[in-house]
């Protein structure tokens, strides 16, 4: 399909010659002299350039950019005049004109403009396309499930979107945390800002203080030149903390700081700068426990808590599963290009029955697992992992009641199944049982 450009003069000649001009490289144009008529097109047209003079009868050519601006805000605009001054370029660019040409100009100026104009448009409608799409992937109904306690979740969320109130989310690895996360934002009055998202476990103590606050040049031996950190970048928008439970004492009283002053000082600078941001929090810990032995702050946990969602765990909502199961074989096996219908109804109790310890992060990975695996349309008790029978639980919980485990014994037997289970991948083992790789690691070394 051409690309379609209105052009506006009241200079007859100079339309005719724009059109004849531009026509020839393929475009196909709309020429006016009138500048209110060519508002009117642009309110029942769409165009994907508009090139107009500056001074005309009617509308001059800075208010038809106005107008242009407000009826089709991604159309780029180009301002053709021979008054040029450096003033009313200015203003022209000020007022969103994608470029500014004197007359007499070169053909091949003008062409060289149209073309990287479409190219700017093109951009521009595809950043809008992608955060549509974002947008649209965290909307509520990707928090799947009909059970009473995801639907009290669900109207947690939509009172607390449009409000710039920390939040605090709480509940058990695997659980959703960052999906609601996202949810609050794409949903609430900071979505046209950013997301920043931030695991406090996964990044090493001694780059997270430099991560989050940033630097000046200069601070540290490596501070080669400025960084912005990562609370700067959320300024407008939404700062995610996940797993704030693992951040340094030290650096609690820092954030505590940021929180009530609103300003972030970097490292080795001399000045705070003002920020803006929402702070949404999670934690799969009992942060009072933390508390209670001095390992968080409680004047912080207060801040961040002003509003608090806790997730319950899936073994809690049951009635959720066959839901959450369908949608990972609708998406997966879309991904997989494999044609799975559903689940046979005997690997359906197995699923049911299983007290899934790695929450919807663990089912999720269990059915990639069936896919894969499957030789079938259905989802077979065979594809799933044999841990997960009946049977096997029974046995580690027995074997617990008869030798009377502790629940940290329990813990650590369970972690040396799945390791075993999963042939000692480490990686594979994190993602079953809900945790990051540092906090496996730490487990083990316990063991």
């Amino acid at each position: 399909m051409k690309e379609k450009i209105l052009i506006v003069d009241d200079d007859l000649e100079m339309c005719a010659f724009l059109s004849d001009l531009l026509q020839g490289e393929g475009f196909s144009v709309t020429t006016t002299g009138d500048s209110l008529e060519a508002s009117k097109i642009l309110k029942k047209e769409e165009f994907d350039i508009l090139i107009t003079d500056l001074r005309m009868k009617g509308l001059k050519g800075l208010d038809l950019l106005g107008e242009a601006k407000k009826i089709v805000p991604l159309t780029p605009v180009i301002i053709i005049t021979a008054f040029g001054t450096i003033a009313s370029a200015i203003q022209a660019m000020k007022l969103g004109a994608y470029d500014y040409i004197t007359k007499p100009f070169q053909t091949d100026e003008l062409i060289l403009t149209v073309t990287k104009a479409l190219e700017n448009r093109f951009l521009k409608r595809e950043i809008v396309r992608l955060k549509k799409e974002v947008e649209s992937r965290y909307q509520f109904h990707q928090l799947i499930g009909k059970s009473l306690p995801m639907q009290r979740i669900y109207d947690l969320i939509g009172r607390v979107s449009d409000t710039s109130s920390n939040v605090l989310i709480t509940g058990e690895s695997g659980t959703g945390k960052e999906l609601v996360a996202k949810a609050i934002h794409y949903n609430g009055l900071r979505k046209e800002g950013p997301l920043i998202a931030v695991n406090c476990a996964a990044i090493p103590e001694t780059l997270l203080e430099s991560e989050l606050f940033g630097y000046k040049k200069g601070a540290f031996t490596d501070a080669k030149s400025d960084k912005k950190g990562l609370i700067f970048e959320a300024h407008g928008g939404t700062l995610f903390l996940d797993e704030i439970t693992e951040m340094p004492y030290t650096l609690q009283a820092k954030l505590l700081r940021v929180i009530e002053e609103k300003e972030v000082r970097p490292l080795g600078d001399t000045g705070s700068y003002p920020i803006d941001a929402r702070i949404i929090s999670a934690s799969n810990r009992d942060m009072k426990l933390l508390i209670q032995q001095g390992r968080f702050r409680e004047d912080l946990y207060y801040r961040l808590k002003v509003i608090d969602i806790e997730l319950p765990p899936l073994r809690e909502r049951k009635e959720d599963i066959p839901l959450l199961i369908q949608n990972f074989i609708n998406r997966i096996g879309k991904e997989m290009k494999k044609e799975i219908s559903g689940v046979a109804e005997e690997a359906l109790k197995i699923l049911l029955n299983y007290s899934w310890p790695g929450n919807i992060r663990e089912l999720e990975n269990v059915i990639q697992r069936a896919i894969t695996l499957s030789q079938h349309e259905t989802i077979l008790p065979e594809d799933l992992p044999s841990s997960m029978t009946h049977d096997g639980d029974e046995n580690l919980i027995e074997k617990g009641l008869r030798e009377q485990y502790t629940i940290d014994r329990l813990e650590k037997e369970y972690i040396l199944k799945i390791l075993r289970e999963v042939g000692g991948n480490k990686s594979k083992a994190a993602e079953i049982l809900g945790l990051d790789r540092k906090t496996l690691y730490r487990k083990l070394q316990e063991i």
